[in-house]
């Protein structure tokens, strides 16, 4: 299997907590991803915002969207995997925490890559990227009883 490095998606683009959530938004369009990993001043990952995130958490709950920024709907903290880990590894904790996209963080805690089930299946992983995505898809046992079975965490 290959590595998290040669998988990984090389210096994503990032946010702070302070960054308006449409500034977010264009990031995501231009960068054509579905997630920003929000980071402080030295590069640590402080969460991260899903496409998801901003419609759950700010949209869904009446907030305003054109004034909110990347805190009002980011995940924190972050889920993280070191440039060290197997990536049989990463794909296992990724099934747990049932996401499709982790950021990848060097020996000082910065951010250096993603590692997004679209990546690994592109470089060979398709029947390990199958397994991951059949776990990630389940639906949250909080969520299954609400009627909620075609909700999905990211």
């Amino acid at each position: 299997m290959a590595t998290i490095e040669s998988v990984m998606t090389r210096d994503p683009v990032t946010c702070y907590v302070n960054t308006p959530l449409p500034e977010v938004a264009a990031l995501m369009l231009s960068h054509d991803c579905g997630q920003i990993p929000v980071v402080d001043a030295q590069g640590k990952p402080l969460g991260v915002v899903t496409d998801r995130d901003i419609v759950v958490r700010v949209v869904a709950n009446g907030g305003n969207p054109a004034v909110a920024t990347a805190a009002d709907a980011m995940t924190s903290p972050a889920r993280t995997v070191s440039l060290d880990t197997k990536l049989s590894d990463c794909l296992h904790a990724m099934e747990q925490a049932q996401i499709r996209r982790v950021p990848v963080v060097d020996a000082q805690g910065r951010i250096v890559g993603i590692v997004a089930t679209a990546d690994v299946a592109l470089s060979g992983g398709r029947k390990a990227i199958a397994e991951v995505m059949e776990e990630v898809s389940a639906p949250t046992p909080k969520l299954a009883g609400a009627g909620g079975s075609s909700m999905h965490r990211h």
